[in-house]
């Protein structure tokens, strides 16, 4: 029985691919403005012409399904004395999918960032990676002389994939997506592993293990730290008092002790959940540090639109004074907005909630999107 492939036939298809490859090299920095501009066309096109973000999604879906088969089909065919594709060229490949995944996701990541927190330095931590990739003595020598490092890199750009492109084609919750991101991380880049371990033995293979739990746990407690792709806050504002009708902030004061007695204090957040996409987010109170109060709002978004949801704070604690703190989060532990004030008995020094809806991000383009949505809510 003849062999499907034989060797003739599996080199001649390589010195194509070479072929191909060295033609391309000369065009590659055209890579990254295209791998940038598809993802941000698909950040708007998810509202607009779902189908097409999906579609330029999915394609960078299939790009890693074949950057993971060739490298294991390689170690397959080189185990049975077949020839392989030199290093050169699959590390071109490599570099060009990396380039590719960096600068798609680049656009969601930076419009969904919540620039006063934590989340900047993850932030900063992508388009670091991203202006490495393209650096060829930084991409080649980290490749070549630390391959734990590449590893990192290699693990980073997985999660990121995923992170990013399961909401697009899939109707999938930022925290069911998280969840999945983490998960597609650690299987994906175990040959990567496997490529590490110099032997196969039980202890290595122990190694492996605890290496791709400590990879899965960092990723799930640094979670806050890391911007929800498919969600984010457009605008907020601080009210004394709030139109239930027209499902807006209205009024102002500042942010006495006495005033909050009266009162309270509403915070309005208008929220962006495209294509359909069903969340629960939560007001976390903080004062000084501490949490207080912590109250659940269900969103539901869809095409075109967004959503209006409030908390109505009444119970203060006896001395409100000093620095206030609101986070809003996912239902994952994922922060989508931050909101700080300052109670004071000096209205010189207090907050002023003023009702002005301040917008963040892409707000400007969606704020006359939204929907009416969640009611007055009063924690205990």
């Amino acid at each position: 029985m003849k062999p499907l492939i034989t060797a003739n036939r599996l080199a001649q298809f390589q010195d194509r691919v070479e072929q191909f490859v060295t033609r391309l090299r000369p065009w590659s920095w055209l890579w990254p403005p295209m791998a940038f501009g598809a993802g941000l066309g698909s950040f708007f096109l998810v509202d607009r012409q779902q189908w097409l973000g999906a579609a330029l999604a999915l394609g960078l879906m299939f790009a890693w399904v074949l950057l993971l088969s060739e490298s294991m089909i390689g170690r397959f065919l080189a185990h049975r004395g077949y020839p392989t594709l030199p290093g050169g060229v699959t590390a071109f490949i490599a570099q060009m999918i990396h380039q590719e995944t960096l600068f798609f996701t680049l656009p969601f990541v930076l419009a969904t960032t919540v620039w006063n927190s934590g989340q900047v330095i993850f932030t900063v931590l992508v388009a670091t990676m991203a202006l490495i990739s393209i650096v060829d003595p930084l991409y080649f020598r980290m490749a070549s002389r630390s391959r734990s490092l590449f590893f990192v890199f290699h693990a980073h750009c997985v999660f990121l994939v995923v992170l990013v492109t399961l909401p697009i084609m899939l109707h999938l919750s930022t925290g069911q997506s998280l969840i999945v991101a983490i998960i597609a991380m650690v299987v994906f880049t175990l040959p990567s592993v496997l490529h590490l371990l110099k032997q196969h033995s039980f202890t290595h293979w122990g190694i492996l293990v605890v290496l791709s739990l400590t990879l899965a746990s960092v990723a799930w407690m640094g979670r806050i730290w890391v911007p929800p792709a498919s969600l984010w806050m457009t605008g907020h504002a601080l009210a004394p008092a709030l139109d239930t009708e027209r499902r807006a902030p209205e009024g102002s004061a500042a942010l006495t002790p006495e005033r909050l007695a009266q009162n309270g204090l509403y915070l309005y957040t208008a929220i962006r959940a495209p294509r359909g996409l069903s969340e629960t987010i939560t007001h976390e109170w903080h004062h000084e540090g501490t949490l207080i109060d912590s109250v659940e709002l269900d969103i539901d978004g869809g095409r075109e639109k967004g959503y209006r949801a409030w908390s109505h704070k009444l119970n203060f604690p006896e001395q409100p004074e000093g620095d206030w703190r609101i986070d809003i989060m996912t239902d994952s532990g994922q922060r989508i907005g931050l909101v700080r004030f300052t109670v004071s008995s000096d209205p010189e020094q207090a907050t002023l909630a003023d009702s002005h809806i301040q917008r963040t991000g892409l707000s400007r383009l969606n704020l006359r999107r939204l929907i009416p949505g969640q009611g007055d809510i009063e924690p205990e």
